[in-house]
């Protein structure tokens, strides 16, 4: 009977040393059906310097609108040639934030989104009565944000769009892995060459939802802090189920309980 005892309390507490509880895990615990979070306020992407654009300028005279659309130039053994089904050449923005622009020249677009670029290029182009029916579209093309720590497929993804959420980043990562914390999820941004943190806790909507960084910018590092038990397993001596600190404690358990059942 003793036996039985000592077996029962060991499994308890390896059940107790292994398991993670649904709390760690569970997202958003906080929501009911027809639950109402505070959103953050959406803020469309600004550009920075080093940021790279494509920008399409299309008009009914075609003649006149491929001054405008670079061609991709392939180089490859020292020759060169005009790549035209490899797309249209991106402009990158220069540190002071400008970009050269064909005609036009330099257009100071740092700090814009792209409706805001667009629709400057297309007012200079009609003041400058190079193109009335001009129409302007402007797309990323090499902005990203970094995911890192516990998560299924560390990595730098590509933003190709306005409003990418931290949820949307760590979907593409493959969402986290179990020894990840939920509650601890770090979004490190630079903000006029000052980096700023956030900690966002997925297991409550009201804070994941409502978070500034909800939103995230290019060039973020998303960051998913590993729990106790990935630390512990980390370590050689770290208080896990393989260590050797683990079976010492499970021993001084065992030989306590076995002290008092004796008679």
């Amino acid at each position: 009977m003793k036996i039985k005892y000592i077996f029962f309390i060991f499994l308890a507490a390896m059940a107790v040393a292994s398991c993670s509880t649904p709390k760690d895990i569970v997202y958003f615990q906080d929501t009911d059906d027809g639950t109402l979070s505070q959103m953050a306020r959406q803020e469309d992407i600004r550009l920075k310097p080093g940021d790279k654009i494509m920008i399409l300028v299309n008009s009914k005279d075609m003649a006149f609108t491929n001054l405008f659309n670079l061609p991709y130039v392939q180089r490859q053994l020292g020759t060169t040639y005009n790549g035209n089904n490899q797309g249209v050449a991106g402009y990158t923005v220069d540190k002071q934030g400008d970009i050269n622009f064909p005609v036009i020249g330099k257009i100071h677009v740092a700090g814009l989104t792209r409706e805001e670029v667009a629709y400057k290029i297309q007012e200079e182009l009609q003041t400058q009565n190079l193109a009335n029916d001009a129409v302007v579209t402007v797309e990323f093309q090499n902005l990203s944000v970094s995911v890192t720590g516990e998560v299924a497929h560390p990595g730098k993804y590509t933003i190709d769009r306005d409003n990418v959420t931290i949820l949307d980043a760590l979907s593409m990562a493959g969402d986290l892995t179990i020894n990840g914390q939920r509650d601890n999820i770090k979004v490190l941004r630079y903000i006029d060459g000052v980096q700023q943190t956030y900690v966002l806790d997925l297991t409550s909507a009201e804070n994941t939802f409502g978070s500034p960084a909800y939103y995230l910018q290019q060039n973020d590092i998303v960051y998913v802090t590993p729990n106790d038990n990935k630390i512990r397993q980390s370590t050689i001596n770290g208080n896990n189920i393989r260590s050797t600190s683990f079976w010492i404690s499970i021993a001084s358990l065992l030989t306590s309980v076995a002290i008092l059942l004796k008679p």
